[in-house]
């Protein structure tokens, strides 16, 4: 293309659409109408770069990214913006959920170079990839001491013309520096004294007045979470559990849930869990469907399980393709606002429920006339509210002078016509996008609490989903592609991706005891063993060996939003030494301990998940083999049994009495000798490597694993 055509501003294709009009990416083509004449990135945009002798000028975010929004809005639909983008650089855009990669690479430059990170992210770099300037977002005037793109573009472009030598130098120092940041190497083994100085520094940034870890933002972390739950196991340390309940209790009555149709934002602004940023993502949902199941398991508590159905029936309603696999995220902006969905004034609560029922939903809900919620630009109130609650149920009803289930009732019919009204709104953005570990995720969290709480459907949800990503996403060898969107399956997969759904389908053998899902797991996590895997320094890349050679091959280990791949793999590789007897998986687990020690003893909370895993290779291990025919009585009896309590070391397999070649046998030679008593169900347990008589009586299994 000409240099000319591409000053036009608006690219190839007809009626002003760009280049990413053709790409499945919903955050790609919310881009395609922008005068930019936007690339995806690949190769046309790099030669073009070089060819031409320009800069390339990288944008990443998200479909649901409220300030990827503002800046779209701002500066890539503006004219002037586009037109100096246009005859200075080549433009990129990255859907940092499609490319995680290459976020991965972008995002740490950006933190090296000016200390912070996040959505948008903006690199500008040589045409070879090494970036010279890095930041977020950027409104189209400069305000406040925020550069402004009119200002920016043209001083990276003069500094491009004039001063080449420099920017080569910087560079390359940028490149050497990234190279250093991302390198591990192996260090000793981690011990208990890890678990110990992550529950401590948890404990240290808890809220005793509201729940959660640190100030304002605070987000979910839902792994800091099953951590603690796993510490106060261990340790019989009642204050971990104490810092779980008082948690998801005070999120699930603030405004960070949705009160009307369920399912958590994205995180909350403020310390008190009131106002949310509105984005749902899977993830969030994956990760507190989980947190709850476990609290319901480890407490008994009625109000867990009833919050995991409920985030349950937001998935299955609203993030769940008629294919069964599960969307990636809702936006948080409607109409051009943010939350404008989810909120409520006085007066809307009247037209839904008239008088009586609005005074009542008012004062459950903490609706004000002049509304808890502010604009973010200018702080003032404008009348809307979000529904949050200040005490339980009975709290309410003893405030209110009604009796619980009373006012339990009326507030569900309630929630329904609330729900009923809020569903003619203009709903905020889906991006409804399949991604392979997000899925793997959801699958994992759905087959657990179907298993814990006795939802059958919970599990077949699970399986559909599994099945999809089996069927469309994996090829003979267990390589996964990463996209799915459709019906094409896209992008080379991550370890994030083999990671995750090897967890969803050991958790779902466990809750279906089908052979061939432990064998799909177990080819799934070879192949990301012989792909992903450091044999110089131990771990995981978090690309495969076979993929597009980036700057450097990075290696996550930090729980982030979602636990990282290497910790999700070394809790597999756990697990699945555990079902079939394999000590070479035990092995290369402690091998991943080694390989992230050091980076994890300076901040141990911050590698949760990771310290999940290693709470299971210091304890007291637990397999339990039921000998049983599949829907029996007394089968179905020890595993009920086995599923009610919180025994996070434990795995279970199920082995038929009459099971030949083919089955799990095959697959975990050391169940050959496994037989029933009297012709009952039985079960072998162990304990640390050391194996009790079997029994046939429940309640005697139940004390052999200290339930």
């Amino acid at each position: 293309m000409s240099k000319r055509a591409r000053r036009g501003g608006t690219g190839p294709g007809s009626g002003g659409r760009n280049r990413l009009a053709e790409e499945k990416s919903p955050y790609l083509r919310q881009h395609a109408g922008n005068p930019v004449d936007w690339y995806p990135w690949g190769e046309e945009a790099f030669e073009t770069a070089r060819r031409e002798d320009r800069p390339v000028f990288l944008s990443i975010g998200y479909s649901t990214c409220h300030w990827c929004h503002v800046m779209a809005h701002e500066s890539f639909e503006d004219p002037e913006v586009a037109r100096m983008m246009n005859e200075s650089f080549v433009s990129i855009k990255v859907d940092r959920e499609e490319r995680p990669d290459i976020d991965g690479i972008y995002m740490t430059v950006c933190q090296m170079m000016t200390g912070s990170g996040g959505w948008p992210l903006t690199i500008v770099m040589t045409p070879d990839g090494r970036p010279f300037f890095a930041g977020t977002y950027f409104p189209r005037e400069s305000r406040f001491g925020r550069a402004g793109m009119t200002q920016l573009l043209p001083q990276l472009a003069e500094v491009w013309r004039q001063r080449r030598e420099e920017v080569d130098r910087s560079a390359e120092a940028v490149a050497g520096e990234l190279v250093k940041f991302t390198t591990t190497e192996m260090g000793d083994d981690m011990d208990d004294r890890y678990l110990n100085t992550a529950a401590l520094q948890l404990s240290q940034r808890f809220d005793e007045d509201h729940g959660g870890f640190g100030t304002a933002p605070k987000f979910p972390s839902p792994h800091q979470l099953t951590f603690l739950l796993r510490f106060w196991r261990r340790e019989a340390d009642e204050w971990s559990k104490e810092m779980v309940v008082r948690t998801l209790r005070a999120m699930r009555r603030g405004g960070v849930y949705d009160q009307v149709g369920y399912g958590f934002h994205r995180y909350s602004t403020d310390a008190q869990w009131l106002l949310p940023h509105f984005e749902k993502m899977l993830y969030d949902q994956a990760g507190l469907l989980m947190a709850y199941t476990e609290a319901f398991q480890a407490t008994g508590d009625p109000e867990f399980k009833r919050v995991a159905g409920e985030i349950v029936e937001y998935v299955l309603r609203d993030m769940t393709s008629p294919e069964g696999a599960f969307y990636s995220a809702e936006d948080a902006d409607s109409e051009g606002e943010e939350g404008r969905f989810y909120v409520w004034t006085r007066d809307q609560l009247e037209e839904a429920l008239g008088r009586e029922d609005a005074e009542l939903a008012a004062k459950v809900w903490n609706v004000k006339e002049a509304g808890n919620f502010k604009e973010e630009a200018t702080g003032k109130a404008t009348g809307a509210n979000v529904l949050h609650l200040t005490e339980s149920t009975k709290g309410s009803a003893m405030a209110l002078g009604m009796d619980e289930r009373v006012l339990s009732d009326r507030m569900e019919d309630i929630r329904q016509r609330l729900l009923e009204a809020r569903s003619r709104r203009v709903r905020p953005g889906l991006d409804d996008k399949v991604l392979a570990d997000w899925n793997g995720f959801m699958v994992a969290a759905l087959a657990k609490a179907g298993s814990a709480l006795g939802m059958p459907r919970y599990v077949d949800a699970a399986r559909r989903a599994a099945d999809l990503l089996l069927d469309r996403m994996m090829d003979g060898d267990g390589r996964l592609l990463h996209r799915y969107r459709e019906g094409e399956a896209a992008i080379a997969g991550h370890l994030d991706d083999h990671a995750f759904l090897v967890w969803g389908l050991l958790e779902l053998y466990e809750a279906t005891f089908d052979p061939d899902l432990l064998g799909t797991a177990i080819r799934v996590n070879g192949a990301m063993l012989d792909h992903f895997w450091d044999g110089e320094n131990g771990g995981l890349f978090l690309t495969a060996d076979d993929a597009e050679e980036l700057l450097v091959r990075q290696k996550e280990t930090y729980d982030g939003a979602m636990p990282s791949g290497n910790s999700v793999a070394m809790l597999n590789l756990l697990r699945l030494s555990h079902l079939t007897g394999d000590p070479e998986l035990a092995e290369r687990a402690s091998e991943m301990g080694r390989a992230f020690s050091t980076d994890a003893s300076k901040m141990p909370s911050g590698f949760s998940q990771m310290m999940s895993a290693l709470d299971l290779a210091l304890g007291a291990g637990q397999e339990v083999v039921i000998v049983g025919d599949p829907g029996a009585g007394d089968t179905d009896e020890m595993l009920a049994a086995l599923r009610r309590p919180f025994l996070p070391s434990k795995v279970v397999m199920l082995r038929r009495p009459d099971e030949g070649e083919g089955g799990v046998v095959d697959l975990a030679p050391f169940l050959a000798d496994h037989h029933q008593l009297d012709g009952r169900a039985t079960a072998y347990v162990c304990r640390d490597h050391l194996c009790q008589n079997p029994t046939t009586d429940v309640q005697t299994m139940l004390d052999l694993l200290g339930a």
